[in-house]
């Protein structure tokens, strides 16, 4: 009776984890966070600073914001990278038209911080 009662406990357990998981990763999926709006100019950023770097690594990124004009725009990000032992920063402003979206400048500042 003892082996019965566990069998059952067993399949019931089974079967309603098994349910549970796909319904779970639903749920999980409809609740993902919208892209941020500086994302594409984020990427471009490490693109860049990859050229500009190329034995380099990126090993920590930080968007620190936009400066909104009336024509213009400029997203400003910070970039971590490594260079065999030395570790510095970089400042990268890509600046944009606000109607457009085109970038017309790049520019890059190192810092020891």
């Amino acid at each position: 009776m003892r082996k019965l009662l566990i069998g059952l406990l067993t399949l019931s357990v089974y079967f309603s984890v098994g349910a549970f998981p796909q319904k779970f990763l639903n749920t999980a999926m409809a609740q993902q966070k919208p892209i941020p709006p500086y994302a594409k100019f984020g990427t471009l950023a490490m693109e860049k600073t990859h050229e500009k770097y190329p034995n380099a690594k990126i090993i920590d990124y930080l968007h620190i914001g936009r400066l909104a004009g009336k024509q213009t725009s400029t997203e400003k990000f910070k970039l971590w990278l490594k260079d065999n032992s030395k570790e510095f920063g970089v400042f990268v402003n890509i600046e944009f038209n606000n109607e457009t979206g085109k970038v017309s400048k790049i520019t890059f500042k190192e810092t020891s911080r």
